[in-house]
């Protein structure tokens, strides 16, 4: 019993051992496993250090361009509010500006309307629109046009506005006075059917115009061109008449009116200017040609004196030089004779020589400037001095 006891109680020992032995074992790698996920752990943390590092510095570089960015962004926008301030102040100036001109245009266009309201200030109007296209056409008064010429028409004294003075005596007699009435009620209505009611009406006024400028007769004298113009001073004035009286034009013709807008009474003056011109032109052209004929007569009256001077310059040089010859034969041969007998002599006596040039003569050219025959048609006188051969 004590044997078995004993064998039991080294079984245990060696149990006990060999279970220690295998617990160490077990904690040996257990730590060990440990050991090495915490190393991992920390190698993990340590990467994630750096990679953090990194990141902070990206984010620094980030934020300084963000920092700066920003800055510019806020330069600009202070310097975008300056501007825009500057501009507003500048646009609040010019509506005040435009308030100012707009009160005062009111007040003008108040005053033109109170100065249109009186028949006597339209008529001036008028009259002053018809200067300014008289200014502007090119025509000078007093000498091609004049204002107010008292005219005579079947024993009846007349003044038509503006007498018009054409190329070759023709004259055009124009009429600014115009009917203003029922065309300025017309226009200030506001009810559409008494507008045209007025506007009817100023086609009337127009057409009775018309009529009693006819009867004045200045479309019948001599000088005119067989009608007289009446000027109206706006476009609109013809324009409503014709709309209420699409015929009123041909009335006018039938009764030898013609009715003339500013543009087309400005196209008439400068068409009349563009004719002076043109006769000018011709004018001249029939002054240079009596000159030439005037010239071409004095240069033949010079041709024929140049030929008598060439005629009596030969007979001079004919008579020279026979006079040459007979004092040779009749006066240096006795002298000579006289002068080898011994009788004193100052110096040896020569023959004068006799004068062997020729007179040119006036020779014809053609007017390509060639030389032809005498008697050339077309010929031109070529003047040239003493030709010595």
């Amino acid at each position: 019993m004590n044997l078995s006891s004993s064998n039991s109680m080294v079984a245990l020992a060696i149990g006990a051992v060999i279970g220690l032995l295998l617990g160490v074992a077990i904690t040996y790698l257990l730590m060990r496993r440990e050991s090495e996920i915490y190393r991992g752990q920390l190698e993990a943390q340590s990467e994630a250090s750096g990679a953090s590092r990194e990141a902070s510095a990206r984010l620094d570089e980030l934020l300084r361009s963000v920092n700066l960015s920003m800055a510019q962004l806020t330069e600009k926008t202070h310097s975008a509010e300056l501007k825009r301030a500057e501009v507003e102040a500048q646009i609040k100036e010019q509506i005040k500006n435009m308030g100012e001109k707009n009160e005062r245009l009111v007040l003008e266009t108040a005053k033109l309307a109170g100065a249109l309201s009186k028949a006597q200030s339209r008529g001036q109007m008028g009259e002053a629109q018809l200067e300014l296209i008289l200014e502007n056409s090119g025509l000078i008064e007093g000498v091609n046009y004049e204002r107010q010429e008292h005219r005579v028409n079947d024993g009846e004294i007349s003044k038509p506005d503006i007498t018009i003075k054409m190329p070759g005596g023709t004259e055009i007699f124009v009429d600014s006075k115009f009917p203003f009435d029922r065309f300025w009620d017309g226009i200030g209505a506001d009810d559409p059917a008494a507008r045209a009611t007025m506007m009817a009406a100023h086609a009337k006024d127009l057409l009775s115009h018309i009529n009693a400028l006819a009867k004045r007769g200045y479309q019948n004298g001599s000088s005119s061109p067989d009608f007289v113009v009446l000027f109206a001073p706006f476009e609109s004035i013809l324009n409503e008449a014709l709309d209420a009286d699409p015929l009123l034009l041909q009335k006018s013709f039938a009764k030898s009116v013609v009715i003339a807008t500013p543009t087309t009474m400005l196209a008439l003056l400068r068409t009349i200017a563009y004719g002076y011109k043109r006769h000018d032109l011709a004018r001249n052209a029939d002054e240079i040609r009596e000159l030439a004929g005037e010239l071409l007569k004095r240069v033949g009256k010079v041709h024929e004196r140049i030929e008598n001077l060439g005629e009596r310059i030969k007979g001079a040089e004919r008579a020279f030089n026979e006079l040459v010859a007979s004092a040779e034969n009749h006066l240096l041969v006795p002298a000579r004779k006289m002068g080898k007998l011994g009788a004193p002599t100052g110096k040896e006596l020569s023959a004068p020589a006799p004068i062997e040039s020729e007179i040119r003569t006036i020779r014809a050219t053609s007017a390509t400037g060639e030389i032809g025959s005498e008697g050339s048609d077309g010929a031109e006188l070529d003047f040239t001095e003493k030709n010595e051969r």
